[in-house]
């Protein structure tokens, strides 16, 4: 197993971290200086804006790839990393979706720049969770036109919820972007998704998909784990998941003990 892979993707919240506040568990950082040295690469795949990602994993932060914002932006290694590809949304349909989401009620709008979080808060709650807990750079605006970059992501977020918002948000814009549940009370919007996050960075490095082992609990981490060879999901994820892919795991440093 070890000479076929190149390189290792992880989903982080449910897959990592079990908490939005968790921590990544430390052994992985020395598990990822051990592979890294063997020629093995990591990246996370994460929904989350790079500058928060990079903040979990700073012990070996400078070394990594990233695959942010569900694959529309991906990162080299570097402080900060160069971008190897970003993939934005139309910018007319992007503002559609928003101000949708935004007369949906009990609903907040979330868009990402390249690394920045835009919010219309409608309460507190958002703000506080995404600046304060997963401690984006978040940026607050009056309307979603006022966004002053292209978007790569637009996001709902009904805490608890996001099962509900797939009837009210994808007829119309379910066709026009990809639609994927990415954690509790969040549906998110993209033109990209993991796989071709996967796919993009891959193509970058001049590594086969068939060569890459990847991890995910959610249904937003299919794309990924649909392209690469070696495909793992967690055992705690949604149960419809866990028929989809062949390989569970309890945990994902454990598995790589495996490689070497």
């Amino acid at each position: 197993m070890l000479c076929m892979v190149r390189l290792i993707v992880s989903d982080i919240d449910g897959t990592l971290i079990r908490e939005t506040e968790g921590r990544i568990e430390p052994r992985l950082f020395a598990l990822i200086e051990r592979l890294r040295d063997r020629g093995i690469l990591f990246a996370p795949a994460s929904g989350r804006q790079y500058r928060s990602v990079r903040r979990l994993f700073s012990p070996v932060a400078e070394k990594l790839y990233y695959i942010c914002e569900n694959g529309a932006v991906v990162f080299g290694p570097g402080s900060p990393g160069p971008v190897l590809s970003k993939v934005v949304m139309d910018h007319a349909e992007a503002m559609a979706l928003a101000n949708r989401i935004l007369a949906t009620p009990d609903c907040e709008l979330f868009m990402s720049g390249t690394d920045t979080s835009y919010l219309c808060p409608k309460g507190e709650e958002i703000v506080t969770l995404m600046r304060d807990k997963v401690k984006n750079n978040v940026v607050l605006l009056s309307r979603p036109e006022d966004v002053p970059e292209a978007v790569v992501k637009v996001s709902a977020y009904r805490p608890g919820a996001a099962e509900e918002l797939i009837p009210l948000l994808t007829p119309h814009y379910g066709e026009v972007f990809n639609a994927a549940i990415a954690g509790d009370g969040w549906l998110d919007f993209t033109l990209a998704d993991k796989g071709l996050g996967v796919r993009r960075l891959c193509a970058a490095l001049g590594i086969e998909p068939a060569n890459v082992m990847a991890f995910g609990n959610n249904y937003n981490d299919l794309p990924m784990l649909r392209t690469v060879g070696h495909p793992y999901i967690m055992s705690t994820a949604n149960p419809r998941l866990l028929p989809l892919v062949e390989n569970k795991c309890a945990s994902v440093a454990d598995v790589l003990e495996t490689l070497g």
